[in-house]
């Protein structure tokens, strides 16, 4: 699943993921949903996913708004357009807890956060930068041109 890149500036949608050939300055809104970044410090290139929920159970489609999916399709877009994975770095965001819940008990954002670093850790990519957790949503901004990252959170309320 990939949104629309027009004018090589995609926004992504929750349970969307975007990596091909070339420069795109990839844009996203985040609360309790993560993006991981990858990017590849040799080809110059990455990609990013946004998912909404930490993992798939098995019923119905495998579908990216899982992290454990999300997350293993983005590597594979990425290995398929020349990347290597021993050269990817990762950089996460996201996971914050934008809507409090009574019981406490549903805790996705900080289930999405661990979902990224387990299978990150698995697949032997070292998380570079990271800003998860906390209250406030964040708009990143990735440009896979030189893997920089714009982050900026959202004013308290």
């Amino acid at each position: 699943m990939q949104s629309g890149d027009k004018d090589n500036k995609p926004f992504l949608l929750p349970g969307a993921l975007f990596a091909k050939n070339g420069d795109y300055i990839i844009t996203t809104v985040l609360g309790s949903c993560i993006s991981v970044c990858l990017w590849d410090r040799s080809t110059k290139r990455g990609g990013m996913n946004h998912y909404k929920l930490p993992l798939w159970n098995g019923d119905g489609l495998p579908s990216p708004k899982f992290g454990n999916i999300a997350i293993e399709k983005l590597i594979e877009n990425l290995l398929e357009i020349g990347c290597q994975q021993r050269n990817l770095i990762a950089k996460v965001f996201g996971g914050a807890a934008v809507i409090q819940s009574s019981s406490g008990l549903l805790n996705v954002g900080e289930r999405n956060i661990e979902v990224a670093r387990d299978y990150l850790a698995q697949a032997r990519i070292p998380i570079a930068a990271s800003d998860v957790g906390g209250t406030q949503s964040r708009k990143v901004i990735f440009n896979t041109a030189d893997g920089s990252i714009l982050m900026k959170k959202a004013a308290p309320q």
